[in-house]
């Protein structure tokens, strides 16, 4: 054993990725639904730690690692982020996680001036309980000390577990109505115009009165299939090719226009070919559909633009992004400009512009150090907030002055769960030996305390939610999975949900929270350290 340990505090690579391996296995045991995931390198860390003090790397390797995330979740949310913060049901939201947040770090402080836990405990049993790693880097670095380590990784499990269960309970207990799932596949119906209402009209004059889910990409007349242009005149017999993720909406249509004729346009592909092309150009990434069926794609008509695992309708103001899968028609003689415009290579949609994450992290880095007035406190800094700040902004601007500053998306989770990996090992490394110390000496207090700020923390934000702000129930399981923050929590939500909401509200809400949450930590080490 001794030369193990010693072999573990002389290689600090070694150590690293031992942990994060094991930590990864033990992350994917499942008991009922319920697994740690990437949280259970953390625990790893901590038993490895406790068995070769010696072991952690340097700290820049944690720091490193937190930037790469919270970089890639601002610019992965940031569009939503301020959608919502302009949205009635955005604002009603934050001010409900804002409302559980307060609550628990009320009994953050109360455990403190009580003497019921030191202050670095008691800010890392606060950052533990809301699993968030980016507020355990701020109390690391406002005190100057690894001791919160300590109580984060001890409210860790209940962080994790406990809002899973009381939600659990929530949909048990009171069985709310959940609304109807979306679909996320992009459908088409083809139907023979009879309405005598558009003979002899314009196709422009239609496009208004379809259901806002549903767009007609293509016509077919005289027994050729077209684009339909602003000249394009409809007539009686002519068959229109329309494309929806709402199969109600498609019907909606179907009756207001006609009957369905299936298969004349699609098996018919002599004048327009459908293909489907990765974006992978810069010069197509960043714009919107609007700009490019304007320009490039004017004679092509997009049917669906595939992101991750869902269609999205090609709206004029959708944003395309590198990695999108694009579904359109087009002549056979355009589509070879087509591909060549799009870019169309898979290898291509995993390239990053380095450029771009550089400057954008170093002006993250920089607004995290401006220093912010606070009356009664003193100055305080964003820190790492200010790097989630900065991407969450460029996330939303997409494209400035020739560079991109989203990642395909596919790049993006390996860039957020590299970064929490890599922190959650270091900080695991670092602390291990002062963890198995703690527990021996505080026994269930501490698991107890954490588990108290954790309860307070889903409790408070589920009832303003639902009882305040008449939020739907499953956008309040979306709220509290923001406000608690750990991926696991929404994932087990839009499972129970069935829906898309729970995924918006966490877009919505977690990056607000994250800033709150680093900001509080920092204004309660001021206030109370001496």
């Amino acid at each position: 054993m001794n030369a193990i340990r010693a072999l573990l505090e002389s290689q600090h690579l070694l150590a690293l990725f031992l942990t994060i391996a094991a930590g990864y296995v033990a992350g994917a045991a499942n008991i009922k639904g319920f697994s740690l995931g990437a949280g259970a390198v953390l625990f790893v860390a901590l038993a490895i730690g406790a068995f070769a003090p010696g072991a952690a790397p340097a700290p820049l390797v944690g720091t490193l690692g937190l930037l790469l995330f919270l970089y890639s979740i601002g610019l992965a949310y940031g569009p939503e982020f301020f959608r919502g913060l302009l949205s009635a049901s955005g604002l009603r939201a934050n001010l409900a996680a804002l409302c559980g947040l307060a609550a628990a770090g009320a009994i953050t402080v109360l455990l403190v001036r009580s003497g019921r836990a030191a202050l670095p405990d008691a800010l890392g049993l606060f950052a533990g309980a809301g699993t968030s790693t980016p507020s355990l880097q701020a109390a690391l670095a406002a005190l100057n000390s690894d001791q919160p380590a300590v109580g984060y990784s001890v409210a860790y499990p209940f962080g994790v577990a406990g809002p899973i269960l009381l939600m659990y309970l929530y949909l048990a207990l009171f069985k709310p109505p959940m609304s109807t799932p979306e679909n996320r596949q992009a459908l088409t119906l083809e139907v023979v115009l009879r309405n005598p209402r558009w003979f002899g009209r314009r196709f422009p004059e239609l496009v208004p009165t379809l259901p806002s889910a549903v767009r007609a990409t293509a016509i077919r007349e005289e027994h050729r299939n077209r684009v339909p242009t602003d000249e394009t005149v409809l007539d009686d017999g002519d068959v229109l090719l329309l494309v929806s993720t709402d199969s109600a909406a498609l019907e909606q249509a179907r009756h207001a226009l006609g009957d369905a004729a299936p298969g004349r346009i699609v098996r018919d592909r002599g004048d327009l070919d459908y293909v489907q092309i990765f974006v992978s150009s810069q010069q197509a990434a960043g714009r919107t559909i609007g700009d490019l069926a304007d320009g490039p794609l004017a004679e092509a008509s997009m049917l669906h633009v595939r992101r991750g695992d869902s269609d999205l309708m090609p709206t004029r103001d959708l944003v395309l992004e590198l990695g999108d899968r694009v579904g359109l028609l087009s002549s056979r003689e355009r589509r070879d400009d087509v591909r060549r415009f799009l870019g169309d290579s898979i290898r291509s949609t995993a390239d990053i512009s380095y450029v771009s994450i550089g400057v954008g992290a170093a002006l993250g880095a920089l607004v995290g150090l401006v220093p912010i007035p606070i009356p009664g406190v003193g100055h305080v800094t964003l820190g790492f907030a200010g790097i989630l700040v900065v991407a969450l902004t460029l996330g939303k601007l997409r494209r400035t002055a020739g560079l991109t500053w989203t990642v395909p998306l596919s790049a993006n989770l390996v860039l957020r769960n590299l970064g929490l990996t890599l922190f959650l090992a270091q900080v695991g490394l670092a602390s291990g030996d002062r963890f198995v110390n703690t527990v021996r000496a505080t026994g269930a207090t501490f698991l107890l305390l954490g588990a108290l700020i954790c309860v307070v923390l889903v409790v408070v934000t589920m009832l303003v939610a639902r009882l305040v702000f008449r939020l739907a129930a499953d956008e309040v399981l979306g709220v509290v999975s923001a406000v608690t923050g750990n991926p696991g929590i929404v994932a087990y939500a839009s499972r129970a949900a069935g829906t898309d909401q729970p995924d918006i509200m966490y877009a919505t809400v977690f990056p607000s929270m994250t800033i709150l949450k680093i900001v509080f930590v920092q204004v309660v080490a001021a206030l109370l350290a001496g």
